[in-house]
């Protein structure tokens, strides 16, 4: 699974063929016709409402294949320049934990440093995984 670059589509193209849905069944749901059908199919991206449906139809999340990007490629958090300094957490916004990883994460993160792709010191940095969080999926996911 590549999380670098997405292209939902196709993604959902795999779901449909893995689960054998009936393209008819699809086309009553969306009510749309076949061409519309294969243009979603070939898509890089589609509006949230239409993945919700997608991601209802299919019973598979698809915006979690967004957030695992997000996880893993998303920029550091800003560091305060000033200790006193605090940055406001929105109070209109509900917070989430961002470091919530996956089997798809830590399967990813693993093969990288098994397949010699990334050292531990490259993964720790790039992805801003905690060293010890990292060495404990090492210690628990070895094959």
């Amino acid at each position: 699974m590549d999380f670098k670059s997405i292209s939902i589509g196709a993604m959902i193209k795999k779901r449909v063929n893995e689960l054998e849905m009936d393209i008819s069944r699809i086309i009553n749901f969306f009510k749309c016709s076949e061409e519309e059908l294969h243009e979603m199919y070939n898509a890089e991206s589609l509006d949230t409402k239409l993945l919700l449906r997608w991601s209802k139809l299919l019973e598979y999340d698809f915006f979690r294949i967004y957030s695992q990007h997000l996880i893993l490629f998303s920029p550091p958090a800003r560091q305060n320049i000033k200790q006193n300094q605090s940055i406001k957490k929105s109070e209109i916004l509900p917070q989430f934990r961002k470091k919530i990883y996956t089997q798809e994460i830590i399967d990813f993160i693993l093969e990288l440093i098994e397949t010699k792709t990334k050292t531990k010191l490259q993964v720790i940095n790039e992805y801003n995984i905690p060293k010890t969080t990292l060495y404990k999926w090492i210690e628990k996911y070895k094959k």
